[in-house]
């Protein structure tokens, strides 16, 4: 298994700041892909997707694998260099990754989202944080015949947000 990555680079950040680069970071997995089997995955052009690969490539988050023959040609195989990466609170990665998150929940088959605002100490709320992370990272993943699940978990301090026009009384 991949190492995780604690903390990324800036250039890794802002590299998972394009929602189209964290898609194809996250359609790559540890099993790999090629630019066509991840032009047909997501839905965008070979032309693309081999930019974004290269430029995925260039700062580390995907790296070359094996490759196949496919009709007197050779493809690549990427695969993702970590299987977690850390980009702090960088507003734009996250941003990026919301919205490819947003794109995969649209049309996917009896999405779970499950969202609560609840009180919780310090010690509390990080208690929480490593046990979710527990659960999710201590599962073993089936055999690849299976379908891919997403899964999104997160603890944060709710910081409500003024909207524009708005005013307290």
């Amino acid at each position: 298994m991949e190492p995780p990555i604690t903390r990324a680079t800036p250039a890794q950040i802002q590299a998972l700041a394009h929602p189209t680069r964290h898609r194809i970071w996250r359609a790559s997995g540890s099993e790999g892909a090629t630019v066509s089997q991840l032009s047909h995955r997501l839905k965008v052009n070979k032309g693309n997707v081999a930019h974004h690969v290269k430029v995925l490539v260039g700062v580390g988050l995907l790296r070359p694998d094996r490759t196949r023959t496919v009709r007197g040609g050779t493809e690549q195989y990427y695969v993702i260099t970590a299987r977690r990466v850390s980009v702090d609170d960088d507003q734009d990665a996250v941003r990026a990754m919301f919205a490819s998150i947003a794109e995969d929940l649209v049309g996917a088959e009896a999405p779970l989202i499950n969202h609560r605002t609840i009180r919780l100490t310090r010690r509390q709320a990080q208690a929480l944080a490593e046990h979710l992370d527990r659960v999710v990272n201590e599962l073993h993943p089936a055999s690849p015949d299976e379908p891919a699940h997403g899964v999104l978990v997160s603890v944060y301090q709710h910081q409500p947000r003024m909207r524009a026009g708005s005013s307290t009384r």
